[in-house]
Order: structure tokens, then C-alpha cells, then sequence
């Protein structure tokens, strides 16, 4: 769940549960639960693995990259915080390390064209205000990229 603030970004409710994923952020570390009994990643962070029912779950850092499995363009802001954003591309990447891993961000730095489903791509750290960081993706190929999109982006 994410709470409002009115001068920034959404900030994100941190719970124990939590708390590994985005403390990787701030270190510009996509760390995702994996489970030490069957070795299957879990996203979103559960307590409990969805494969063996195991309960030893650990953070793992990951490579960041994969393929855009979906995405949409936005076009209306949600927050004032994105009024001046829009439009902007969400998308849900699924990750290389397992099937079926998968999750949900925003495109950055892309050319229009680039965009289809299958694009690889990779995680860009984009620092949305001094204290939080969110993990974006951009095409792995930097001939893909627009650099002309390289404001906020880290």
C-alpha cells in the first residue's frame, strides 16, 4: 500500500515483510524473497512459499533484467505528484531468473518504436525525490534508448 504525500511522490507503507526490498532500493539492489527449502522465488513477498509451503524465505539481490511482459501508456495522472509525467509507460517485466517472475514498474529512457512485448530490458534506478529510489527498466540494448529521456534518470 502506498500512503500520499502532498509535496512528493507516493511513499510506500514499509513493513517487516517489506522492509529487505525497499532498504535495496536505497542501495540500488532489486533483492527479491527466494525460498531456501525449494529454491523458487516469491514476488510479492509472502511469508509463506507458494511451491513447498516452506517458511524460510530470504532476500536475494538478482540481476535486474528480463523481458517486458506487458505494459500500457498513461496518460492521466493518478497523484498531482505525476501530473507533469504523464504520459508515461507502466509495465510488467518478467524477470530472467525463473518463470512466471514478474514485476510491475515503468519504462524509462526507450524509444517509442522499442516498445513490444518481448523487449529485454534491464533495471535503471530512478530517484524520484532525495529519499526514495524506485526500480524502473530500459532496453538492455543501448541502441533501443532515447537520449533524449534521460531526465531523473539515475
Amino acid at each position: 500500500m502506498l500512503t500520499s504525500n502532498v509535496v512528493g511522490p507516493l511513499r510506500p507503507d514499509i513493513t517487516p515483510l517489506t522492509k529487505f526490498f525497499w532498504d535495496g532500493c536505497a542501495e540500488r539492489s532489486l533483492r527479491i524473497l527466494r525460498c531456501v527449502d525449494c529454491k523458487f522465488y516469491v514476488h510479492l513477498p509472502r511469508p509463506v512459499c507458494p511451491k513447498c509451503l516452506g517458511e524460510d524465505l530470504q532476500p536475494e539481490q538478482i540481476s535486474g533484467r528480463g523481458v517486458l511482459y506487458s505494459h500500457t501508456t498513461t496518460t492521466r495522472a493518478f497523484d498531482p505528484f505525476y501530473v507533469d509525467k504523464v504520459p508515461y509507460v507502466l509495465a510488467v517485466v518478467e524477470l530472467e531468473e525463473q518463470q512466471g517472475l514478474r514485476v510491475a514498474s515503468q519504462m524509462v529512457n526507450y524509444a517509442e518504436f522499442a516498445l513490444r512485448v518481448g523487449l529485454e530490458v534491464e533495471v535503471q534506478w530512478v530517484d524520484l525525490d532525495e529519499t526514495l529510489t524506485l526500480p524502473y527498466f530500459r532496453p538492455s540494448n543501448p541502441y533501443l534508448r532515447d537520449a533524449n529521456d534521460l531526465a531523473g534518470v539515475k
